[in-house]
């Protein structure tokens, strides 16, 4: 593993500091449940803050992976957590979504441990990933699918999303298969949210696999269905 480049997690954290709000910090951070404090910095303003820094940046692999889990890891706001997948999504950093990615993907999830963080981190990159690599990674969703963590599971699940026409369908129902009659919200929104997504490209299909599928949940149930 490589060092990270600390020059820029401090740049990272000193443009945060200088555009937070704070008399949005406490309404940000109760609207999101979090633990963890905010700086008040919502999108817009975060990707203003961020652009002269990740523009045009030049990093190593093995820097860039080191620099995502200091800015992640070594968190004080929530925004910075965001800046590290901001991070994630630079360009030169595109031919780096391959499956030797796995750990690092696998460690924000888990140590994002909630919606916004997971979700990012599974439609921006896991979903890339298994685009770009597809026979790899449908492994690896299927090992998430039976994993003790309910953030892996629902990464699986959403795993695909924004593949269109191109989703393995036979992958899509293995990730869900697992997880059709466990309880947890987060995974019934997550099979309803990848149904749904799959729905405006082919709901035939959808409609097909709603149909003989009778333990999928009414919640799950009606996301797949919302348009069909």
């Amino acid at each position: 593993m490589g060092s990270p480049d600390l020059a820029l997690v401090a740049d990272v954290r000193a443009a945060l500091r200088a555009a937070a709000d704070p008399t949005r910090a406490a309404d940000m951070r109760a609207y999101m449940k979090s633990d963890m404090p905010f700086l008040g910095v919502a999108k817009p303003a975060r990707t203003v803050a961020l652009r002269p820094l990740l523009r045009s940046l030049s990093l190593d692999r093995a820097t860039w992976e080191a620099t995502v889990r200091a800015l992640y890891d070594g968190a004080a706001y929530r925004e910075e957590r965001y800046a590290a997948l901001a991070l994630m999504s630079v360009r030169a950093a595109r031919p780096w979504h391959d499956p030797d990615l796995v750990p690092l993907l696998e460690h924000l999830v888990v140590t994002g441990a909630w919606w916004d963080l997971v979700d990012e981190t599974a439609a921006g990159h896991v979903a890339p990933t298994h685009r770009a690599h597809p026979e790899a990674m449908a492994g690896v969703l299927r090992t998430w699918a039976v994993h003790d963590d309910l953030w892996l599971r629902r990464t699986a699940i959403l795993g695909q999303l924004g593949s269109g026409l191109a989703t393995d369908r036979d992958l899509l129902v293995d990730v869900i298969a697992p997880n059709l009659e466990r309880p947890e919200f987060w995974l019934r929104k997550a099979i309803g949210w990848a149904l749904r997504e799959l729905a405006h490209r082919d709901p035939a299909w959808v409609r097909a696999y709603v149909d003989a599928t009778p333990t999928l949940s009414p919640l799950s149930r009606r996301e797949a269905t919302k348009h069909l």
